[in-house]
């Protein structure tokens, strides 16, 4: 069983989100997406992103980095691979944690996914900005605290907040935490671009990505055909 940080009490509604595309198959790398609702919104695009270059895993979850079972699932989810690549993120759930239980919480994730990473290239994600300008303030001290803990740990940094918030409120958020389908295709393709890169691999061609598509299609998945 893995330490818990904190006690912190729960949202109302808790969630865990998971997906194995291609889970029968390793001729490709794999890759881990960790994050939340923001994750779960890109996912799916960059599973096709990177069809044919990678297979991609993810774990998304409303769960802060200080709840009490946060890191024994984060723990299940990197037992389940060898991943190439780990894109992680942990922060809208998490804005009204008081920073220093959420440094601790996010250091003791980074001891985790690093003792069992078994040398993938680990990437953090800064968390995006959101329609209320307060909660934005809010996101940007997480942040700034994650850039510390990433730099100590020299971990590089993929840097969704800076683009997005110079973005239009009006146009690209869905509410105030989530995005358009079009702000979410240029998130994937920062999140995939970022990751061929840490893989050294180019973009598969078409057939070969819609052949990975396909060979990692189901239609017994919760919502049907994944292709």
């Amino acid at each position: 069983m893995v330490a818990t940080v904190s006690a912190r009490q729960r949202e109302a509604t808790e969630w865990v989100v998971s997906y194995w595309y291609n889970a029968d198959s390793s001729k490709l790398p794999r890759i881990l997406l960790i994050g939340d609702s923001i994750c779960n919104g890109y996912q799916g695009m960059v599973n096709k992103e990177l069809a044919g270059t990678a297979y991609t895993s993810f774990y998304a979850s409303s769960k802060c980095v200080t709840d009490r079972t946060y890191l024994s699932q984060l723990a299940f989810m990197l037992d389940e691979y060898d991943y190439a690549v780990i894109h992680f993120n942990n922060g809208l759930h998490s804005l009204n944690t008081p920073l220093a239980e959420w440094e601790a919480g996010l250091r003791a994730a980074v001891r985790l996914i690093k003792e069992k990473s078994k040398g993938a290239r680990i990437i953090w994600a800064s968390s995006t900005p959101l329609k209320n300008p307060d909660l934005t303030a809010k996101a940007k001290k997480l942040n700034e605290t994650a850039e510390k803990v990433m730099r100590e740990n020299d971990i590089p940094i993929n840097d969704l907040f800076f683009p997005m918030d110079a973005m239009d409120r009006n146009r690209f958020w869905a509410d105030v935490y989530h995005f358009t389908d079009d702000a979410r295709e240029i998130q994937a393709k920062q999140v995939s671009g970022l990751i061929r890169n840490a893989l050294g691999k180019d973009k598969a061609s078409e057939e070969d990505a819609e052949k990975a598509l396909k060979a990692g299609a189901t239609e017994t998945g919760p919502s049907g055909k994944l292709n």
